[in-house]
């Protein structure tokens, strides 16, 4: 029995281990910025910014503190990768836009905490991408790809205009994980996304339990996208 259960913890832990190449940096950049960064991810960021098919823009959905946003620019230094990084979050958390206080706190309320996050974003990507400013728009995801749709010029959260539109090379999908929320996303990106091009969707991995499996599901069997990598989150080439 003991030999059986060591035998099923194993095979577990292979069927969910994954690529990590953490290093100093990022370990400083993790301690100092705020972020739910699984590491698996970094191998995917990285491929994807040293493999871009071409220089049209690298996309992010969903920012919160700036943590992958500030690893993104990291990996585009570190490979001298020139394509623009452009992300959207409006940072409308639960209740975002009430008065209501954040759980039993006597005076944190969630307006307050929406602020705080969008500020942190602002002076984390000042400090970590201050070489390589990413662009940052203040829309929900659907929002912005009808601008992007639209080539609508635009003021991003640092006042700087932005030309929307035209083709992107990689789409890091980290937004609202409810299946129809991130099927949308993904359909916005892959109107966009050139031949060659990577979609990484975060907490995508079979254990996480979150709807967006489903929709990873389905891009694999659409036949239109190639598995380069499940680390554990799935990371998909355009064919």
């Amino acid at each position: 029995m003991l030999l059986k259960f060591y035998k099923t913890i194993i095979a577990k832990y292979q069927k969910y281990r994954m690529k990590d190449i953490s290093n100093e940096y990022v370990n400083w950049l993790s301690f100092a910025n705020a972020g739910m960064l699984n590491r698996g991810n970094l191998y995917c960021l990285e491929y994807a910014v040293s493999n871009l098919p071409s220089s049209s823009p690298i996309i992010e959905i969903g920012s919160f503190c700036g943590l992958s946003t500030n690893l993104i620019t990291y990996y585009k230094e570190k490979n001298n990768v020139k394509n623009r990084l452009i992300t959207c979050d409006k940072w409308e958390f639960e209740n975002a836009e009430n008065k209501t206080r954040v759980g039993d706190s006597a005076s944190i309320t969630h307006a307050d905490y929406r602020d705080f996050v969008k500020n942190s974003y602002i002076q984390n990507i000042k400090m970590f991408s201050r070489s390589d400013l990413p662009y940052t728009i203040e829309l929900f995801s659907n929002e912005f790809f009808a601008a992007w749709r639209d080539n609508h010029e635009m003021s991003d959260v640092l006042s700087r205009k932005i030309q929307l539109g035209g083709p992107i090379s990689f789409a890091y999908i980290d937004g609202n994980h409810s299946y129809d929320f991130a099927k949308k996303d993904f359909l916005n990106c892959d109107e966009f996304l050139e031949p060659g091009g990577f979609i990484l969707f975060d907490d995508s991995a079979d254990y996480t339990g979150w709807e967006v499996c489903k929709v990873v599901k389905e891009v694999q069997r659409s036949g239109k996208y190639e598995l380069v990598i499940k680390n554990p989150n799935y990371f998909f080439r355009k064919k």
